[in-house]
């Protein structure tokens, strides 16, 4: 390549960065672009503490614990992988990045019933189309108690219907501004965790929210998948973590306080307690102030 200052590849290398530099500030003043689901754990509460650890410069975000993806709506990052051991909810994503408009049209049609919500949770919507996923996805959480996603060992949804005067079933203006976030957004379906590990380059960032250790025996709420989430899986992504900073990759992990984590996590990396507030739990009680960790 040359080096000659008046070489006609530097224009157009000063323009091409020019024009990346004005995305990223559209990007920046753009405002922040929310979830469309309600979901266990999301971290809309916990955005302030984990954009102090966001990296400045990074190449791809990885999300392999996607779930509402708060964090991935609130940077929208040009390149991105978004993945979930649950694939109604991957499906549900590719829904709403390739046939946003059929999923508003469908939900506009679904009404807020009882007999229905009981109707439409035993459906086999696994036949269905991603849009049809994704509309069957939106209206159990808008409609079901407490916005929860549970399901039995033979992996069907078995959540009650919830107590709301008049939820918004069709957030239109939400659905469409996460199409647009999703555009680009690179969505494998039935993909383990540990698949990041051959995927992340350096400079890349990877974010983990996993099923969270429990606090105490009856406080998990990890039913997202049949499968569950158990302790030697919390080690085997210890162990993927770990392997992906020696590489240069960025990481940072959220988790709970429970002192299992702590010990996961003593050497290798730098613990962080933080104070967030729970609004999702399936017993009042466990909802409110908790400390939990960010990892990195």
């Amino acid at each position: 390549m040359s080096t000659d200052p008046t070489s006609p590849d530097r224009p157009a290398r000063a323009r091409r960065k020019a024009e990346r530099t004005a995305e990223a500030e559209l990007r920046e003043d753009a405002p922040r672009t929310k979830p469309f689901l309600k979901w266990a754990g999301g971290k809309r509460q916990l955005l302030d503490q984990l954009m102090r650890y966001v990296p400045e410069k990074y190449g791809t975000y990885h999300e392999p614990f996607v779930g509402g993806g708060a964090l991935f709506f609130h940077l929208t990052p040009p390149r991105a992988v978004l993945s979930d051991n649950n694939a109604r909810l991957v499906r549900a994503y590719r829904g709403v990045r390739d046939g946003v408009e059929r999923v508003i049209r469908l939900l506009r049609d679904y009404p807020h019933d009882k007999d229905f919500f009981l109707s439409f949770r035993e459906h086999d919507v696994d036949r269905d189309s991603d849009a049809e996923v994704a509309a069957w996805l939106v209206y159990l959480n808008k409609t079901g108690f407490n916005g929860l996603y549970r399901v039995n060992s033979h992996d069907r949804f078995n959540v009650p219907f919830g107590r709301y005067a008049s939820p918004n079933i069709c957030d239109e203006d939400t659905l469409r501004a996460c199409s647009r976030a999703l555009a680009d957004t690179d969505l494998p379906l039935d993909e383990d965790f540990g698949s990041v590990v051959h995927r992340a380059r350096k400079g890349d960032f990877v974010y983990f929210d996993p099923p969270y250790v429990p606090l105490s025996a009856s406080s998990s709420f990890t039913s997202y998948t049949s499968a569950g989430f158990g302790l030697a899986a919390h080690e085997r992504l210890r162990d993927v973590a770990l392997d992906l900073k020696r590489r240069g990759v960025h990481v940072l992990l959220s988790n709970s306080s429970a002192p299992a984590v702590v010990e996961l996590y003593a050497k290798g990396f730098i613990v962080e307690r933080v104070a967030a507030q729970r609004a999702v739990n399936s017993k009042a009680s466990g909802r409110g102030p908790v400390t939990e960790l960010i990892i990195r």
